[in-house]
């Protein structure tokens, strides 16, 4: 049980991250039918990516700011990315599900795509000036949650979710099951309640929100969830989940 366990956390850093791991046979389906460690990556990669941001307070903001976009990249890798490019195009095309889920296969990128991937960016770079704006710790603790939250809701678009045809998306949704969200939902929103209203707990929840966006637009307009949606999903619930925490400690 551990070593699948340990297969399983393998896969779920080689899939959300560029971080080095051993790659073996079995880690890839270990991963998929074990969504608790999503989240776990999540705090793992997320606190890797916030090291820059031990800085706020010490350098000025806007390099403090930069530095936190280019950790994320370089821990998260930029290939979610090209779920945000894809789900850009589909997005404004005219036609059926059909139409769109065509246009997510089109390897060729429209204006779309390239408005979607620059807005995804400008979001995670100002987040980071935010976030530089805050004191060191609390900074940390919401770039931090901030990651956790939008793996855990990638883990409930994998247990709840349906696929709009067969793909990565369906390898998702059919080795997960509702059953397996129940631990890693209760533990992050068990921590989440405990330390309410800190800026990190609404950071959790307000990355969760965000997945919310992509998964109810691709039901509607794509007929279900597929690769793409998850790497998008990926990107707007940081950075939904890490304008929260700033908009939280402003506020509070």
């Amino acid at each position: 049980m551990t070593s699948r366990w340990l297969a399983a956390v393998r896969g779920a850093v080689g899939f959300l991250t560029r971080l080095p791991v051993g790659y073996r046979d079995g880690d890839w389906a270990a991963f998929r039918s074990r969504p608790a460690t999503f989240p776990l990556v999540g705090l793992l990669a997320g606190a890797i990516a916030s090291i820059p941001l031990l800085a706020a307070g010490t350098l000025p903001a806007p390099t403090v700011g930069f530095g936190y976009l280019l950790a994320v990249y370089a821990v998260m890798g930029i290939h979610h990315l090209d779920g945000v490019a894809d789900l850009g195009d589909a997005l404004v095309v005219h036609g059926d599900a059909e139409r769109r889920r065509e246009v997510l296969k089109d390897t060729t990128t429209g204006v779309g795509a390239v408005l979607a991937v620059a807005v995804t960016v400008a979001g995670l770079a100002l987040a980071g000036l935010a976030l530089a704006g805050l004191p060191a710790v609390t900074a940390v603790s919401v770039a931090i949650a901030a990651e956790v939250g939008t793996k855990l809701g990638m883990a409930a678009m994998a247990c709840f979710g349906r696929a709009s045809h067969e793909g990565m998306g369906r390898q998702f949704t059919e080795a997960a099951t509702p059953g397996a969200f129940v631990v890693p939902a209760g533990i992050v929103l068990a921590v989440a309640a405990l330390i309410w209203p800190h800026p990190a707990a609404i950071a959790v929840t307000g990355a969760v929100a965000g997945i919310g966006l992509p998964w109810y637009w691709a039901d509607r307009a794509l007929g279900g969830l597929n690769g793409d949606v998850f790497g998008a999903a990926n990107e707007i619930g940081r950075i939904a989940g890490v304008h929260a925490g700033v908009i939280a400690w402003t506020l509070l």
